[in-house]
């Protein structure tokens, strides 16, 4: 209405790619990992809005991971129109037990798929096959 994204869809877009991020990391879907028992939740987000993205543009998504802690991950994501920064913002998940919801440690596997995503890191500069969208 107002000719531009509305604000929320950027979060959503964020989760999108975190997920895609994770299947491609753990070489299996989200669901099959809430299966083994664990699961993530998001504890913190934010969005800066550099510019706007508009209707049937096509905007590449690039995510980036932080070293992961003992129990949080943060995902950085960066949003493109050409060459300009039109959106940056974060995501920090926490990894919690799939049927209480409580707060666990990574799992050694799983924290050792997401080195290969964290910035500065061997092989830490990827992007996502399908992470370019049209509003």
């Amino acid at each position: 209405m107002q000719g531009h994204v509305f604000n929320a869809h950027y979060l959503t877009w964020f989760d999108m790619a975190h997920t895609a991020l994770l299947a491609e990391a753990l070489g299996r879907p989200y669901t099959e990992l809430v299966a083994s028992g664990i699961d993530i939740v998001v504890s913190e987000s934010g969005v800066r809005y550099v510019g706007p993205a508009h209707f049937d543009e096509l905007l590449e998504l690039r995510v980036d991971l932080d070293p992961p802690t003992t129990s949080s991950l943060t995902s950085r994501f960066t949003i493109r129109r050409d060459d300009e920064v039109i959106t940056t913002g974060f995501l920090r998940h926490v990894c919690v037990d799939a049927e209480t919801h409580e707060k666990r440690p990574w799992p050694d596997a799983v924290r050792a798929a997401f080195w290969p995503y964290v910035v500065g890191a061997p092989s830490g500069d990827r992007r996502l096959p399908d992470a370019t969208t049209k509003p």
